[in-house]
Formats: structure tokens, sequence, C-alpha cells
């Protein structure tokens, strides 16, 4: 659907797709982005998809590489948007080079890590619940697809798709492909993941790596998408509980077990041909819908759409039948835009963040909460523990995104304090609106804790900018005009303090 389209949805309605991922789910889209991530923050983070050229544009290029290659380098083709293995070749010579137009070539992997003489590939279901906050769950297991020929590197093969692509609708066509009903076997021309985790370990690999390095893959390729993401939600979705996305990543690991990306799918394959499937597909499907969270709508929502709360009565944010409110209030847009000011580099400060929690806040920690106890076997990979790291690679830092990381830092290894900490506050309806000072930081003066505090004052005619009087920094609010006399209470950098700024508004 074009990303206009989702302005047709219900905010009581949910789609299985994002606007705008189509910037990874199309072959030249998924390498013009990754080479321009691999462009800002060098080879040595993104060095994890093989070298690539978009047709016509890259012809002289990949001329020029196709020289220093020399005779021997195998190049793949691909149209940019076709799929199940469609129009793709093996090539190693400049007059095989298919003369329609666009185009996707690449350096060919011809070192693959082989299993029985076999090559493979991995299928990975990788699901988006949110892109701000994103949130971004893996499933523990997945397909293993293997060419039904054994793989040879001679140039006399490479028309012989059996043995060059791992798709299971062009291997199912050969006579010598072999089912496999079983997902504890490892057996036939498809495995379950989890037994090729078990067959690597007996032969003495650290599978635990393996998928380590995956999951690093899978988060880089999702922020890649980003940006382009969360511009079109803005002006085509009216509620982000409208989308979520599951999306089929193909990896292919070479003969050093180090996983290369080949391409993302934005509607992978549901289709259970054997018992294989159904094991691994209805399991990921089952716990896809538990975890997607679905709210069944009044028939007053659906006439006059909008959301209603979940009816579950296991989850925080349960049981008061009302909307959460979306727009944001002036000091919770003054409290990002102070931190987003920030920085990355100042660690400390951004430790501050959870100090004061507003509704806004509340109702999306909550959220985010609910949807890790709904997880089943999917694996949250973004946020994590240890995903901080990647908030560099943003090109537009969120606060939501700083804000769950905090959280996970501190509650990663204590769900149950965390769920102790907003239970209460949810029973009280504080997520939904409140005028409790004690989640708000305007008319907050002081806040509770091992800071001292000093209050400083200061007069300005229209908001444009909310300055800490002791000019220590500057948090710019776009959008803020109001005649209300505020009171700021937030952390200062370096210091043991908290400033209270007193603001003015008016003509």
């Amino acid at each position: 659907m074009k990303s206009p389209g989702f302005k047709a949805l219900g905010e009581h309605q949910k789609l299985n797709h994002f606007p705008g991922t189509f910037q990874i789910g199309r072959k030249d889209r998924l390498w013009r982005n990754l080479s321009k991530m691999q462009v800002r923050f060098g080879k040595q983070e993104f060095s994890f998809f093989p070298q690539t050229f978009v047709l016509p544009q890259d012809i002289k290029l990949l001329r020029k590489a196709w020289e220093e290659g020399g005779a021997k380098q195998k190049w793949i083709i691909k149209p940019p948007a076709s799929a199940r293995g469609i129009g793709i070749q093996v090539i190693h010579k400049w007059s095989q080079m298919p003369r329609k137009r666009p185009l996707l070539v690449q350096k060919y992997l011809d070192k693959p890590y082989l299993i029985s003489g076999n090559k493979f590939d991995l299928r990975l279901y990788v699901y988006v619940t949110s892109y701000n906050p994103l949130r971004v769950y893996m499933f523990s297991d997945g397909l293993v697809r293997f060419a039904s020929c054994k793989y040879s590197s001679s140039m006399k093969t490479l028309s012989n798709k059996f043995m060059h692509l791992t798709n299971y609708s062009v291997n199912k066509k050969n006579s010598e492909y072999q089912t496999n009903s079983d997902y504890k076997a490892c057996q036939g021309h498809k495995w379950a993941l989890k037994a090729l985790w078990q067959y690597l370990g007996s032969k003495g690999v650290n599978t635990t790596l393996i998928w380590e390095k995956i999951k690093d893959i899978v988060i880089k390729t999702i922020i890649a998408s980003e940006p382009y993401v969360n511009s079109l939600m803005k002006l085509h979705v009216r509620t982000p509980y409208s989308c979520h996305e599951l999306f089929g990543f193909d990896i292919l690991l070479d003969e050093n077990l180090k996983p290369w990306i080949l391409e993302v799918n934005i509607s992978p394959s549901l289709h259970s041909n054997t018992g294989l499937d159904v094991s691994i597909k209805g399991q990921m499907i089952k716990d896809l819908l538990n975890l997607a969270g679905f709210r069944i709508p009044s028939r007053e929502d659906v006439v006059t759409p909008c959301s209603s709360a979940s009816s579950s009565t296991s989850s925080l944010c349960a049981g008061n039948g009302e909307r959460p409110k979306v727009d944001l209030s002036a000091d919770e847009k003054v409290k990002r835009a102070f931190y987003l000011k920030q920085g990355e580099a100042n660690r400390d400060l951004m430790h501050t963040v959870l100090d004061v929690l507003t509704p806004e806040e509340i109702r999306v920690l909550a959220e985010s909460e609910d949807e890790l106890n709904r997880r089943g076997e999917f694996e949250r990979v973004f946020p994590s523990p240890s995903s901080s790291r990647y908030l560099r690679f943003f090109e537009c830092p969120r606060y939501l995104n700083i804000l769950l990381d905090e959280w996970e830092q501190k509650y990663w290894n204590n769900r149950a304090k965390c769920i102790s900490l907003l239970r209460p506050l949810c029973q009280q309806g504080v997520h939904l609106g409140t005028s409790d000072p004690a989640h708000m930081v305007r008319n907050c003066r002081t806040m509770k804790g091992k800071h001292k505090t000093r209050r400083e004052s200061g007069s300005f005619k229209m908001l444009k900018s909310v300055c800490l009087c002791s000019g220590v920094s500057t948090a710019t609010a776009p959008g803020l005009n109001t005649t209300d006399r505020t009171w700021l209470a937030l952390p200062e950098p370096g210091t043991g303090f908290i400033p209270v700024i007193h603001l003015s508004y008016g003509s």
C-alpha cells in the first residue's frame, strides 16, 4: 500500500506494514541506505553486505570494479523488486550482463559455509512493533534453506540455480530436493534454525557469537529505514497503534561463519507445506499476534474511530476504558527538548531522565513492559541492556529511544521492580494525564532524591528557547506559545543542583 493510503486507517485498525519500509524491502533501496550508513560510520560498523552497484546509475563504477576484480571474480545479478529467486543470475563475463534495467549487481559471496557440501541461508523473522520509540523483536527459531545440489565454485556451474540459489521456491522444482517434516532433525534441504545451532554446537562452533552478530545486522538495518518511516508516519498515520510489521531477513554464513545480509522481505511467506513449517511459523504467528496487543473496539469506536484500551486484566494499562492523550503538554515538550539538546556525550545527565516521569512517559513505559511480557519466543533486541551503542546510528535522535534505553539500563535485571513502580501509577490513571506536580516538570520547584536545589529566575517574551539562567545549557522547544507562568526544574550538567527557572511568557 502506498503511504497516503495509510490515512484511511481508523484508530482502531492495525495493518502489518509501516509506510516507507520499502526503503529496506526493495533490494536497491536497501543497499543505498546501508551504503549511506557505511559512509557515515565506516566499514568496521557496516561490513556485513557485499559490494553493490545499482544500474544504470552506477554503471561506470561497476565497470571499474569489474576490471579490478579480474576474470575470476563472480557477480550476482538481481532485479531490485523481485522475489522467490526470479531473475537472479550468477555471471563472470561482462557480455553476460542483462540489458534490461534497473538491476542490482553484487560481488558474489563464492565461499559460503557448507554442510555436507551444500550451500544454505537463514530465514529469520524480525518483528517491529513501533518505530518511535523503536522496538525490535527477533523470533528465536527460523528456517535453514539449502541449495539442492552440492556446491562448486567452478565457472562452468554458474548457471545451475539449484546449486547457487537457496530459495525454496526454486529448489522445490529439483527432482533431487528432499523434504523434512521433523523440526528437530538435521536432514533434507530445510532445517529448523535451532537444529542448525545444535549441529554447529556439536562441531565446537560458538553459535551465541553468531547470533549476536546477526542481531547487530538486524538492528542496524532497521535503523537505516527509521528516518523514512517516522517522517511518513507523521504525515499519514493517525496513531502509532495502527502499524506493526513482520520482516523476513535472509542471512548467509561464509566459510568463516561471518553473517552477511542478502535481503529483507517485507511480506515473508507464511505458507506451511510441511510439519517443519507448521511448527516454526505456527508458533511464530501465535506469539506475534499476542505480542501485537490487539484492542477490541467498541461499536462506538468503529462508527467514530478511536482506540479503546486493552481489555486484558493482566496488563498495566488495563481496565479504565479511556484513551490516553496524544498531545504533549508544554512541560513534556520542554523536558524532551532539554534532554535531546544534551546529546549522547553527557551520559551522567541522561541518567536523570527517569527522575520525574510525565504521564506520557508512564504510558510509553507501561506499554513497553506489557508488550515485553507477551513476547513468547520472541527476543527483544532493541531496546536491550546492550543497545545503548546503537543510539548514535540514528539520523535524528528520538527522546523516547533515550527514555527506554535508560529504563532498560536501570531495570533490565529486575523487571518485577519496574512493574511494581508502574502498576500503581496506571491504576491511578496517571498515564492518562494528571495535575499531580510529582509527575510534571511544570510547577515542580523541587525534585525528590539526592539532588540539592536552588532557584534562579529570568524573564522572556515569546518562548522560542528555554534558557537555564546559569548559562549552562539551552534547550529549544519548538511550537510552545503560552501565556502561563511556568516553573521549570531540570538537572544541571555536572553538578548536584537542579536549577529552578521562572519562565515568563507574553507579548
